[in-house]
C-alpha cells in the first residue's frame, strides 16, 4: 500500500528540500519505487539539488492543463522518479494548486513511496501538500525561530485534519544530542524521528548536485538519511563503510615507501 508523506518546514531554510532528496534516493537504493514531488511552486529548486537542469514539462504544466503528469515525471538516483517544478514566474500564475488531488491520484498508482516537498510557511498553496498525504513529516532546525515556525505548520495540519507524523531535526549540532531531543519534542509536542547532523559532505554534494546518500554514503548524515528511510519503510538498515579521504601526507608516504616490483 503507497504511503504518502509531506515534508514541511515552518520557515524557508531547514533543509527540507535536501530531506526530500536524501530520504526518496535512500527509499529508491533499496528498491521502494519511490516519488518525490516539488510542490514548492513558487521557489522550486528540487531538480536542481539533482542535477536536472533539462525539465521542459514540470508540475507548473500539468496544474495549468497544459500537460500530463506521466510527461513532468523524469528518473533521477537509482531509478527515483522525480516530478519538479518550474522555475519561470509565468508557469507558477497559470499552476492551478486545486489540480493538485488529481495529480496525487494519478500518482499512486505508480510508486510504493510518495514525498511532497512542500512550500515552507502558510500559504494558499503551502495548505494543500498538509491535507492529501498520510502524515507531515516536519524539518526543523534546533533553533528558536525554525521551532516556532514549525510549531504553527503543526497547528495549522491538524486543525485542517491532516496528521503529523513526527519531526525530523537537521543540521544539529548538540553537545548534548538527548536532552535537547527531548527539549524539541516538548516544544513541538510530536516525537523526534531522529537527528540529521551539521555536516560538510552535504554542502560538497549540493555543489556537485547529487544526493549524499549517493556521493558520500559512508557521511554521518547519510547514514542518519538512511536510518530515517528504513523507519519510514520498514527494512533493516545496512551501514555503508566510511570512505577514506586520502590526504596530501598519506599520499607521500605511499609513494615514498611503496615496494618496487
Amino acid at each position: 500500500m503507497i504511503r504518502a508523506y509531506t515534508i514541511a518546514s515552518g520557515k524557508g531554510g531547514t533543509g527540507k528540500t535536501t530531506v526530500t532528496a536524501n530520504l526518496g534516493t535512500a527509499l529508491a537504493q533499496h528498491g521502494r519505487e519511490t516519488c518525490i514531488v516539488d510542490m514548492d511552486m513558487g521557489m522550486a529548486n528540487l531538480a536542481l539539488v539533482l542535477g536536472l537542469a533539462e525539465t521542459p514539462v514540470t508540475l507548473h504544466e500539468v496544474l495549468a492543463g497544459e500537460a500530463q503528469i506521466l510527461d513532468a515525471i523524469y528518473e533521477g538516483p537509482y531509478g527515483l522518479k522525480v516530478v519538479p517544478s518550474g522555475l519561470s514566474l509565468r508557469g507558477f500564475q497559470n499552476a492551478d494548486p486545486e489540480r493538485l488531488k488529481d495529480v496525487m491520484r494519478d500518482l499512486t498508482d505508480r510508486c510504493d513511496f510518495l514525498l511532497l516537498d512542500a512550500p515552507a510557511g502558510i500559504s494558499t498553496d503551502a495548505v494543500v501538500p498538509l491535507t492529501v498525504a498520510d502524515e507531515v513529516l516536519l524539518v526543523v532546525n534546533p533553533e528558536i525561530s525554525s521551532l516556532v515556525d514549525a510549531l504553527k505548520i503543526k497547528i495549522l495540519t491538524e486543525t485542517i485534519g491532516g496528521s503529523i507524523g513526527g519531526a525530523i531535526i537537521n543540521r544539529a549540532i548538540l553537545e548534548d544530542p538527548e536532552v535537547n531531543r527531548r527539549k524539541i519534542e516538548k516544544t513541538l509536542g510530536v516525537s523526534i524521528i531522529d537527528t540529521i547532523p551539521e555536516d560538510p559532505n552535504v554542502r560538497r554534494a549540493a555543489a556537485a548536485r547529487t544526493p549524499v546518500v549517493v556521493k558520500s554514503p559512508g557521511s554521518e548524515s547519510s547514514k542518519a538519511f538512511r536510518r530515517i528511510a528504513a523507519s519510514l519503510a520498514g527494512f533493516p538498515i545496512k551501514e555503508v563503510p566510511r570512505e577514506v579521504q586520502e590526504g596530501f601526507v598519506e599520499r607521500l608516504a605511499r609513494a615514498l615507501f611503496r615496494r618496487e616490483p
